[in-house]
């Protein structure tokens, strides 16, 4: 053992088994594949999870990560439709459907999706006003989506989501937006006040209508009543006036002579209806007269 070229080739020989191992046994996880080439072609398609076993130097694998992913763009200055230049910043998120595919189709996918997301989106904002796109972030987002993953597919890659995170305007735009912002609030708010006022003004009205329903019904309540009354009193006084016949009459009104005599005048007005009024009394006293000289003459016989 002490001698080195011994010792050489025991090392020498360590080593190669060690490559041999290394290059022979595969621990694939379970979101990994191997696509596998073989003398340069590819065979078999992709190979895993678990544990592959190949021929050192004749097949070389391929690791492909089968998780999800993102792609962070920094901003990008964008001009829309209406040539207002603005600022946005999104990430791109994508996975891995075709190992194979993701391997043989595009050099490197990280830096191709960046570079295409770039123009996408730029492609994208070019058709669109500054208010749609402040306003419709959802829409610009489901619509990179779309183009990017028109492409990607190609490349055995899923473009899952698309999300924007921050659209910068010019300064110029945003005192702009913010004066519009501080004028909507404003007439907002005289709108609401108007509202109240006007809110206010219903239900003064409804009541005052309601209180004069009311004082109207009430008036028109004691109306009845009075009138309930007064036909009550005509009616009591009509039964009265139904008992008085013509000798009641003619005494009251010799009742009222005797006390014109009991005055001061010596001159009175008798109105022509009085000798109208006497005649039942003066012919009740001929009656009663008659009456009696029937009876005296009777009484000596």
């Amino acid at each position: 053992m002490d001698d080195p070229v011994t010792l050489a080739i025991l090392v020498v020989a360590i080593a190669i088994l060690l490559f041999l191992i290394y290059s022979t046994v595969h621990i694939v996880r379970q979101y990994e594949r191997l696509v596998i080439f073989t003398l340069g072609r590819v065979t078999n398609g992709s190979a895993g999870p678990g544990l592959v076993l190949l021929v050192p130097i004749i097949q070389q694998p391929v690791k492909v990560d089968l998780r999800e992913f993102y792609i962070e763009l920094p901003p990008q200055t964008c001009i829309t439709k209406d040539n207002a230049p603005i600022s946005i910043d999104f990430l791109v998120y994508s996975k891995v459907f075709d190992p194979e595919q993701s391997v043989t189709a595009v050099t490197s996918f990280s830096g191709a999706s960046q570079a295409l997301a770039a123009t996408t989106l730029r492609a994208v904002i070019g058709d669109i006003p500054l208010d749609d796109v402040l306003a419709k972030r959802e829409e610009i987002n489901n619509i990179l989506r779309t183009k990017l993953d028109e492409v990607t597919h190609r490349w055995g890659v899923k473009i899952t989501s698309v999300e924007i995170r921050e659209i910068v305007p010019p300064r110029d735009i945003q005192d702009a937006m913010n004066r519009q912002m501080s004028a909507e609030r404003n007439r907002r708010a005289n709108i609401t006040e108007s509202e109240g006022t006007r809110q206010a003004t219903i239900n003064v009205a409804e009541g005052d209508k309601q209180s004069n329903i009311l004082r109207a019904e009430g008036e028109r309540q004691s109306q009845i009543l009075r009138a309930e009354g007064f036909s009550n009193a005509l009616r009591t006084i009509f039964e009265a006036a139904r008992g008085v016949d013509e000798k009641t009459m003619a005494l009251q009104y010799l009742e009222a002579l005797k006390v014109l005599g009991q005055g001061q005048s010596t001159k009175w007005v008798i109105p022509m209806e009085l000798s109208e009024l006497t005649r039942p009394i003066t012919g009740a006293m001929r009656s009663a007269r008659d009456v009696g000289e029937g009876q005296g003459t009777a009484a000596p016989g």
